[in-house]
């Protein structure tokens, strides 16, 4: 196959930086994310907001996530064998900083929420949730990647979803 020669140019980009992990973060502030609540129980409910969310296979229903080893969560889902996942919705912008938010009573009267299946918290009012089993915590640097398999959802929920881009909670636009 021959390439042309425009096609080999280069395309006028910015001065490469060194990898770093700023660098990782200002690469995927551009990058826009759905937005998604992960929650588990152990002793008490935990939960964390992720954008890290993936479908990993159709066939067993599988999905995977990345979460902190220093996040105030990862204890709980260090031995977690179920977790739910919550997928929001635009109007769930508050619940989102909840989540996210280090030290924040994620579960206190702001929260709507009940156990669903296997004991697992499920939050009120999303666009979707599932319940998973935990099938593998792989190590990936400071994080761990959770694959876990749908037992049981609801993808029935009411909205539009909530997205994350450039730093900050957004809609989505037409």
């Amino acid at each position: 196959m021959t390439v042309s020669p425009e096609l080999r140019a280069v395309p006028l980009i910015g001065a490469p930086r060194q990898a770093s992990p700023d660098l990782l973060r200002s690469v995927f502030r551009r990058h826009a994310a759905g937005v998604a609540v992960v929650t588990a129980h152990g002793e008490h409910p935990v939960g964390f907001t992720a954008t890290s969310l993936n479908s990993v296979a159709a066939d067993p229903p599988l999905i995977s996530f990345g979460v902190g080893t220093s996040s105030s969560s990862w204890p709980v889902l260090a031995d977690a064998e179920h977790i739910g996942v919550h997928i929001l919705g635009e109007h769930q912008q508050d619940l989102a900083a909840t989540f996210a938010r280090s030290g924040a009573d994620r579960f206190g009267e702001g929260t709507r929420w009940s156990i669903g299946p296997e004991g697992v918290p499920v939050l009120d009012g999303v666009l979707a949730w599932m319940v998973c089993r935990v099938v593998a915590r792989v190590p990936a640097g400071d994080h761990r990647i959770v694959i876990a398999q749908a037992v049981a959802g609801d993808p029935d929920g009411v909205g539009r979803p909530l997205l994350y881009h450039h730093g900050r909670f957004n809609a989505l636009r037409d």
